[in-house]
This record gives structure tokens, C-alpha cells and sequence, in this order.
């Protein structure tokens, strides 16, 4: 196994986004469509509140997969954190203002140098991979019945695990992790319409309001990745599909049950430029980033969206060989967009080599 230039190394990457949510902001609604509850203007109901078996089922699992969506959205490391803002409508037709904020803390990495693998051409480096988010939604309905009602929903993640890259040739590689996800979600539903405030009492026990849930999630992934070289500059070519299977336990409510299966499929096109110029004695560096992320199961019908695609951008300092495992450190932000949905995110860009 041939060694590599020290800028091709992939190392332990860190990123850090911090969350700025300006009043004006709104969220996507599509993302935080948590309450579940549009359908009530389409159905018979009466002072008792007479819902049928059929309507409770369709509900629950709607709230099921938007519960998976807002995990993985909040705590996975390959879905991007960011503050969003959406054009479309809430689920089932109805409106609503929003605001969502993710701020996630995560990395993922190689470490070491290739090595051998025993007598076969390859060369494999440990790989690991961590996150921890926090998603913070506030929803405002707009609807015939539930006219000023507010839903409020809440979720952290916490996502460990690991795997091996290995090496075909200096540019071709393949690294499978497995990764478990554990994650906290709770709503808060405030009725302010005269139909709410008759029907709080059967909804919460029906477990379609003002819930708690803890959801554990095996991950397994698969990064392939193809390096090109120009002088100096890094051109990455990478794929990576991902599956995501979700289950619920101690839940506030036993009527409520996630079980759910998800993918991701996430292309990305990675350019690292070194720019020859020094700054307090560190070589500046810049380069970004194109991802285009597709959105499968229980994360499209969740979040109402197909895709996610990602422009970034960074400006760093090289501090290979100069500070204790630093390989640089900076600044990124990124613009995101989807078929209904835009947002932004902004922090600390550092790459770690180990």
C-alpha cells in the first residue's frame, strides 16, 4: 500500500454549528408537523369527541414516522444541522408558523495510516464516528378548529459507533460503519381554539398530544470515496447510502409506537484548495463543499420532503504537524435547499488527524 500526500489523508472531522434564530425566522412545517392533528377538520367530530379506530391509526402512525424524521434530523451525523425555513403547507393541507433550530456537535474519521490487510492488496484504518444534536421547534397552527393553537416539540440524540475504511489504491476506498442512535423527543401541545380546549382530555389519552418517547436506531452505512489531485488542490468524490431502523420504548403513553425504517443516499462533491498564503503563521486553506442528500421511508413522509441538497463553504488555517492532532481549524457556512424548504447553517470547521 502506497502512502498518500499528507492533504489526502481524510481525518477526524468536527463540526460544530451554531444556531442563530432570529425572530422573523420560520421553520419548515413540513419538518415540524408534530402535533398531528389537521385531520381533525376533516372528521365527524362531536362534543365527545368521537374518533374512529381507522382515523386513530392513520394519526399515530403519521406521528410515529414524524417522530423517526425529527430524531434523525436532530441527533445523525450525516443529515445537516440548520435553522429552516419553508414555503410549503403543514401536513394534510393546513398551515402554520414555525420556527426550528438544530444545533449538532459531530465528527467522523480515520485513523491512523492505511496498513496491510493481511496478504490481501488492500489497506485498512480504523474509522469512527460520533454526534450529538438538539432540534427546538415551535409551531403555530392556522385551521378552522385549531385556529392559535401551539405545538412545541423537542428532541436530542446521541449517536455513537464505528467501522473500517479500506483502501483498493491510493484514490479508491470503501469504509461500512454501524452506528447506534439513542434519542429523546416530547411535545407540548397549548390549546388556545374553543374545539381544543373540549378535547384535550380524550386526545392526550389517546397519546396524540403532549407525549414522551425514547427511540433507540441501528445505522448501518457505507462512505465510498474517490480522491483526485490537481498540484495541491483535493477533489473528493463521495457516496453514501445509509439505513436507519427505529423502535420506541418508555414511552409517556402506551398507544404510542415508533417502528419505522428510513434511508438516506447522500452524493457529495468535496474541493480542498491550499491558497499559498500565510496568516499568523498558519497556510490559509479554502475549498466547500455540493451534497445532494435523498430522503427515503419514514424521513420523506415524515419531513414531507424527497431530498435535501447542501452548499458549503470554509476558510481554515493548516495546522498539520504544528498543534497536537489539528489538521486545521476555521470557519463554514452552508445554504440549504430542498423542494419546499430552505435554511442555513453557520460554525467551527476542524479537521483532526489521528
Amino acid at each position: 500500500m502506497k502512502s498518500r500526500r499528507r492533504e489526502q489523508i481524510p481525518a477526524q472531522k468536527t463540526r460544530a454549528v451554531l444556531e442563530s434564530r432570529p425572530g422573523g425566522l420560520t421553520a419548515c412545517p413540513r419538518i415540524i408537523a408534530v402535533g398531528g392533528f389537521a385531520f381533525l377538520s376533516l372528521l365527524p367530530f362531536h362534543t365527545r369527541c368521537q374518533i374512529t379506530p381507522a382515523a386513530v391509526t392513520q394519526v399515530r402512525d403519521a406521528t410515529g414516522n414524524r417522530i423517526e424524521a425529527l430524531t434523525l434530523l436532530g441527533g445523525d451525523y450525516g443529515i445537516a444541522a440548520a435553522n429552516f425555513r419553508s414555503t410549503g403547507k403543514f401536513t394534510f393541507g393546513e398551515t402554520a408558523d414555525a420556527t426550528l433550530g438544530i444545533t449538532k456537535f459531530g465528527g467522523a474519521g480515520d485513523i491512523g495510516d492505511p496498513q496491510p490487510l493481511g496478504s490481501f492488496p488492500v489497506g485498512w484504518q480504523p474509522r469512527l464516528q460520533g454526534n450529538m444534536g438538539y432540534l427546538d421547534g415551535t409551531q403555530r397552527l392556522h385551521s378552522g378548529l385549531l385556529e392559535g393553537d401551539i405545538t412545541e416539540i423537542k428532541s436530542y440524540g446521541i449517536e455513537f459507533g464505528g467501522g473500517m475504511r479500506l483502501w483498493v489504491n491510493d484514490r479508491l476506498s470503501f469504509a461500512p460503519t454501524l452506528m447506534g442512535l439513542y434519542g429523546h423527543t416530547w411535545e407540548m401541545y397549548t390549546a388556545n381554539s374553543a374545539f381544543m380546549r373540549k378535547n384535550l382530555a380524550a386526545a392526550t389519552e389517546l397519546g396524540l398530544i403532549d407525549f414522551s418517547v425514547d427511540t433507540w436506531t441501528l445505522i448501518p452505512r457505507v462512505n465510498i470515496q474517490y480522491l483526485l489531485t490537481w498540484d495541491r488542490t483535493i477533489i473528493t468524490l463521495s457516496s453514501e447510502p445509509g439505513y436507519y431502523h427505529t423502535r420506541s420504548f418508555n414511552g409517556s403513553n402506551p398507544n404510542l409506537h415508533v417502528n419505522g425504517d428510513s434511508g438516506t443516499w447522500a452524493n457529495m462533491v468535496d474541493v480542498d484548495i491550499p491558497l499559498g498564503v500565510s496568516l499568523f503563521g498558519h497556510e490559509l486553506r479554502s475549498g466547500g463543499y455540493y451534497r445532494w442528500t435523498g430522503l427515503y421511508g419514514s424521513l420523506r413522509s415524515g419531513l414531507n420532503e424527497s431530498n435535501l441538497s447542501e452548499i458549503h463553504g470554509r476558510i481554515v488555517l493548516d495546522f498539520l504537524n504544528q498543534l497536537w492532532k489539528v489538521q486545521w481549524i476555521g470557519i463554514g457556512a452552508s445554504y440549504l435547499f430542498g423542494p419546499t424548504v430552505t435554511g442555513w447553517s453557520a460554525g467551527i470547521d476542524a479537521t483532526f488527524r489521528f
